[in-house]
């Protein structure tokens, strides 16, 4: 999942940040409502969190233009304000969820797996392919049963595989929505990624899930199958 933050206050905007990384979220940061407009233009994200008061155009102002365009991306509004007609303004704007500020890491979290479980009913708790189990909510994936122990990147490239289940995706969306805008499209960090990941569900068994579709990208099988 990629996620966008719109914070002007370098300090809370680096904790944010943090926390959403240690979720395993993809996450790009924008100081500015026009840096900010610039990035959604060019990036397909899964939720944005967004301060009200950045530089112009503000986050009212934003969330106006974004809605206007169509884009329905789930937002979670931080503000400051606490007025009842303010919170009314910013969810007639658009907002999805509001929060004022000063909150916990731990609300913001909660309020942001909230809006991206609505985003999809596909979006759930529990997520499986044949005999490997995501429990989102524990952060645990699960082998016919025994442990497996994941990277925050390899298991967010999971969780967005699991989600295609029985798609092929490509390099690029993969990209899109398990890195964040400072990745390097010429590395080779998906492949990698892949790789071990591939060994830690896979192992040396005849029949995998995760199969490579050569010169298009990866597939996550919904049961294993005989592979290269």
């Amino acid at each position: 999942m990629r996620i966008l933050v719109v914070e002007d206050e370098p300090l809370l905007a680096e904790a944010l940040a943090e926390a959403l990384r240690a979720e395993s979220y993809a996450v790009d940061v924008a100081p500015d409502g026009s840096t900010a407009s610039e990035l959604m233009a060019v990036n397909e994200y899964d939720a944005v969190v967004l301060d009200w008061t950045i530089p112009p155009p503000t986050g009212l102002e934003l969330l106006r233009d974004w809605r206007g365009q169509g884009i329905a991306t789930p937002v979670l509004m931080l503000t400051g304000h606490s007025g009842l007609d303010d919170r009314v303004g910013g969810l007639d704007s658009g907002a999805d969820d509001y929060l004022i500020k000063p909150f916990s890491m731990a609300e913001l979290l909660a309020r942001t797996r909230s809006l991206l479980r609505r985003r999809s009913k596909e979006l759930k708790t529990d997520l499986a392919a044949d005999d490997l189990v995501m429990d989102r909510a524990g952060r645990e994936v699960t082998v016919a049963g025994t442990a497996v122990d994941l990277s925050p990147k390899e298991f967010a490239l999971l969780e967005y595989l699991l989600h295609r289940v029985g798609d092929v995706v490509t390099r690029s969306e993969i990209a899109d929505h398990v890195w964040d805008d400072s990745f390097d499209s010429f590395s080779n960090v998906i492949d990698v990624t892949i790789h071990r990941l591939r060994k830690k569900i896979d192992g040396d068994r005849a029949e995998r899930l995760l199969h490579t579709v050569k010169g298009v990208g990866y597939v996550l099988k919904p049961s294993r199958a005989p592979g290269p």
